[in-house]
């Protein structure tokens, strides 16, 4: 990542320190779209963010076009060879075992167990992650190494699992601001010892709430841990008519905390603030950002960004779902994830947050070029960086005309809207500039906005 300029000051090494601990304390629990260990990960981070509130939803119930399905917990999985030994074991690796399996205790030949066996030809020391969340089945998971391995003979499978109606469970923090409108930030809390494809999106969205929580905001903040798919199919059955109302953009988190790459996969319809400041924050920090098409989707933002729904929400990662090689298997474990990637993926949010804040529209005030000498605001010596400062100072006012806003203004001229906060902080205090939008509001003033970054 790109150092960070003058006017802006990422945060703190130790916050991908701090994260990166607190993945390694959630990598053990069994996590799955409904079920105790979901349960367990949003009463840790509720450790973090105290006002987290956490809900449930019955098995049964209907959410938009979909069921929440019974609840599945699993306690032990053994799949033991003719001579006795346990080939695999749940305890080993979460992995191990196809997600939402049925309890079992049978004995079957090689034969016949194959069709309950799953591994990577093309990554033989891998372990699979396979989930059978709708259609009730049973299976191991293994490295294709040992699948090759096994002996003919007698096998006795024994997975012991409960699914039951019960729950699905989801976390929500709401951060008020000055303004009702608000920023919607999601993550998902449903794979079982995953790093990146999991644990990485709900360390940054965690942290992002701590920070934005930690000073005075112009917007309000909402932050969802839901299991992904039926989790927000969920989330949007109870709340769609609220989100659409009220909120300005929207972040969904995943893949965020590999060293690789950064991503982005923009809303439905391409155009939102979401997506403007999400290209405009990832243009100036990782240039070589790889930028996806909507019909490349596969987390929640298809669901958020339904006919209907189209909320004003992209998807900002690093390396994308489904594109690295450690994806959904048990290669994606926490040597992928590292401190520095999740501290460049949180310091990557923190700025699209502030360009957020700090977006106004502005109008100049004075007909034609105004004479900024005798205002102080022409430099008497000429110095590195002085004649840069003041040509940015000129190409704001020139784009200043009512119908810019402040992001514009930035992506017309090149430069990172953080950048600009000074100038316009200096321009405003002179009477060069009027604010021209949301006449009701004051935005936050860049020096206050710089102290929180």
């Amino acid at each position: 990542m790109a150092e960070p300029t003058a006017a802006f000051a990422a945060p703190d090494m130790a916050a991908g320190e701090a994260m990166h601990a607190f993945a390694r304390e959630l990598f053990p629990i069994c996590r799955s779209i409904t079920g105790e260990g979901t349960r367990e990960t949003l009463r840790r981070i509720k450790q973090h963010l105290p006002g987290l509130a956490i809900s449930e939803i019955a098995s049964g119930t209907q959410v938009l076009d979909w069921i929440i399905p019974d609840e599945w917990n699993i306690r032990s999985a053994r799949l033991i060879d003719p001579n006795g030994r346990t080939v695999v074991d749940f305890a080993d690796h979460n992995l191990h075992v196809v997600g939402y399996s049925i309890p079992v205790d049978t004995t079957l030949s090689l034969e016949d167990l194959q069709p309950h066996l799953y591994s990577l030809p093309e990554q033989p020391d891998a372990i699979p992650y396979v989930t059978s969340y709708y259609r009730k089945h049973w299976g191991f998971c293994l490295p294709h190494r040992l699948r090759e391995q096994l002996q003919p003979g007698q096998y006795r499978a024994v997975i012991d699992t409960t699914l039951a109606p019960g729950h699905l469970s989801y976390g929500e923090l709401f951060v008020p601001g000055a303004e009702a409108t608000e920023i919607f930030v999601s993550t998902y809390v449903c794979h079982p010892s995953m790093a990146n494809n999991e644990l990485s999106g709900p360390m940054v969205a965690t942290w992002l709430a701590k920070w934005i929580s930690s000073a005075p905001r112009r917007y309000s903040y909402r932050f969802v841990f839901i299991p992904e798919t039926i989790g927000s199919i969920a989330y949007l059955s109870r709340n769609a008519a609220h989100l659409r109302e009220n909120v300005k953009a929207g972040f969904n988190l995943s893949c965020v905390g590999d060293e690789r790459a950064y991503s982005y996969l923009p809303s439905r319809r391409g155009n939102t603030i979401a997506d403007r400041v999400a290209l405009h924050v990832l243009r100036h920090v990782a240039p070589d950002f790889r930028s996806y098409s909507f019909l490349d989707r596969g987390s929640d933002e298809r669901q958020y960004c339904a006919p209907g729904i189209d909320l004003p929400l992209c998807s900002v990662m690093r390396s994308k779902y489904g594109t690295y090689p450690e994806y959904h298997s048990s290669l994606d474990d926490l040597s992928l994830v590292t401190p520095a990637g999740l501290h460049g993926a949180l310091s990557a949010m923190v700025r699209c947050v502030t360009c957020l804040e700090a977006n106004r529209t502005y109008q100049a005030t004075v007909l034609g070029e105004p004479q900024l000498g005798k205002r102080g605001l022409y430099p008497t010596i000429s110095m590195k960086g002085s004649a840069d400062h003041v040509r940015n100072m000129m190409h704001v006012l020139a784009y200043a005309d009512g119908t810019n806003d402040l992001l514009q203004i930035a992506e017309i001229i090149r430069v990172p809207m953080w950048d600009l906060f000074d100038i316009v902080e200096k321009l405003v205090a002179n009477d060069l500039l009027a604010v021209v939008d949301d006449a009701g509001s004051q935005a936050p003033a860049p020096e206050r906005l710089r102290a929180r970054i």
